[in-house]
């Protein structure tokens, strides 16, 4: 695996020979292109086609956050993984509504347990009620209730006023964390679904849309509470973060220049983190559990293996 570089600081990206170049008046990076995976944008920067062909060439994710830090969208290179089997697996599973319900379910239980976990909460009530749901929208209902319980038990941690969820724009500093943070793991996602034979189009939970990689968004479930919700508790507890990282302004709510910095170099060090995984009885890094859940996805679609999704309880 290559890494992921975070960019906060507006300037231009080009190539130079067979590497990445960022530079501004203050900064001059160079990025060896076999060392990157994907790069977050978080500033005003200028791209050269020669840059995008090279990313592209070696398979480089680019992902664009505007100034407050609301995704924008990816530049997501031509695939060269590709699978006519899986794409029709795919689809399969979506179309035949048993087995879309089968998936949907699966990953707002990762949701749940993972939740409950990371809030410390009881939640057999809610997967008992997971497990009789009919449909996409009774399983999003509970998944929305139980995520009601977790905003309150977050006001308690934080002792921040988090009110109803707000999203675009955030309306104070718990929904604009909570915003970026999910941002950020949707994007890793996606990242990621790039280096599988997986179509990021094509999803369960999520209705599939000609203007989203809905894919990313099913798989997030299971990974926002350890690496959004998580970081987010990690970051408010310590103290790194506080309210001189947050601007409000026109009824919005967002992290400044410096709170993002904190917030991404505490993502980029989570990803990194290892944990020991029981089954295969060796340290997996957050980032390689994402890849791993992608690739037991693919083991269901084919019908090799039963999906279940990534319990944190269960790894150690």
């Amino acid at each position: 695996m290559g890494r992921s570089y975070f960019i906060l600081s507006d300037g231009v990206i080009s190539r130079k020979e067979n590497t990445v170049l960022f530079q501004n008046s203050e900064v001059r990076k160079v990025i060896p292109i076999e060392d990157l995976d994907e790069v977050f944008v978080l500033a005003e920067v200028s791209l050269t086609s020669k840059v995008l062909k090279l990313m592209a060439e070696k398979g480089a994710v680019l992902h664009l956050f505007n100034r407050y830090g609301f995704y924008v969208g990816s530049f997501y290179p031509r695939e060269t993984k590709v699978s006519g089997f899986l794409l029709i697996k795919q689809a399969e599973h979506y179309l035949d509504y048993e087995k879309r319900l089968f998936l949907a379910k699966s990953f707002v239980r990762g949701a749940i347990e993972n939740l409950a976990y990371t809030y410390g909460l009881e939640a057999e009530d809610y997967l008992r009620k997971l497990q009789s749901c009919k449909s996409i929208e009774e399983i999003m209902s509970v998944e929305g209730d139980f995520r009601k319980r977790c905003y309150a038990e977050l006001e308690k941690i934080t002792e921040l006023e988090f009110g109803s969820r707000s999203r675009r724009p955030p309306q104070n500093a718990l929904n604009a964390l909570i915003s970026f943070g999910n941002s950020l793991v949707y994007a890793k996602v996606l990242g990621e679904i790039y280096f599988t034979q997986l179509n990021p189009t094509i999803s369960y939970l999520h209705e599939p849309s000609t203007k989203r990689f809905s894919l990313s968004l099913d798989l997030a479930e299971v990974f926002k509470p350890i690496l959004s919700d998580g970081l987010i508790i990690r970051l408010l507890r310590s103290g790194k973060l506080n309210e001189e990282h947050f601007v409000s302004e026109s009824g919005m709510c967002y992290l400044n220049k410096e709170g993002m910095r904190i917030f991404l170099s505490e993502f980029d060090q989570l990803l990194n983190e290892t944990v020991k995984h029981r089954k295969l009885k060796r340290k997996v890094s957050h980032r390689g559990l994402i890849r791993l859940e992608l690739y037991k996805l693919i083991k269901h679609l084919v019908g090799d293996e039963v999906y279940q999704p990534t319990i944190y309880r269960s790894l150690g």
